[in-house]
């Protein structure tokens, strides 16, 4: 029987400074309407999937990377076009990937809308995804 080699997707920002690889292993992935990921993308929210850290890697440009926030946690921008890329999060743990950066297509898609308590008042949500007022709790129903 054949094992099965985890596939890599690969990612980059606007301008192509900077470029990424990641496992296609995501954990779990949200569409999060926090103001600061409005903000930071410029959106109505950000489409983002989780994965551990390890399975996440700079393939180019990392000298291009602006950097919000600390080792433990930041947002990592493309320092030319100004993409986000990426959020490191859970005390450096595990990495947010800006899905919209994708260039391949990932085998998950995301499962929820978080943080619809603070979403753009001008933004309608018109899918059947749950939706919870803050983070997603497990075993909680915030709905």
């Amino acid at each position: 029987m054949e094992e099965r080699v985890p596939s890599k997707l690969t990612g980059k920002c606007f301008c192509g400074a900077v470029h990424y690889e990641v496992a296609d292993e995501f954990l779990y992935a949200a569409n999060c309407h926090c103001s600061d990921c409005r903000r930071t993308t410029g959106s109505a929210f950000k489409p983002f999937a989780g994965i551990e850290r390890e399975k996440f890697l700079l393939t180019e440009g990392e000298d291009k990377l602006l950097i919000f926030g600390d080792q433990s946690g930041h947002n990592a921008h493309c320092c030319q076009c100004g993409s986000l890329l990426y959020s490191l999060v859970r005390d450096g743990a595990y990495v947010h990937v800006a899905m919209g950066t994708l260039v391949d297509d990932p085998s998950i898609r995301p499962t929820e809308h978080i943080f619809v308590g603070s979403k753009a008042g001008w933004f309608t949500i018109t899918d059947d995804l749950p939706q919870y007022q803050e983070h997603v709790i497990a075993g909680s129903d915030q709905q």
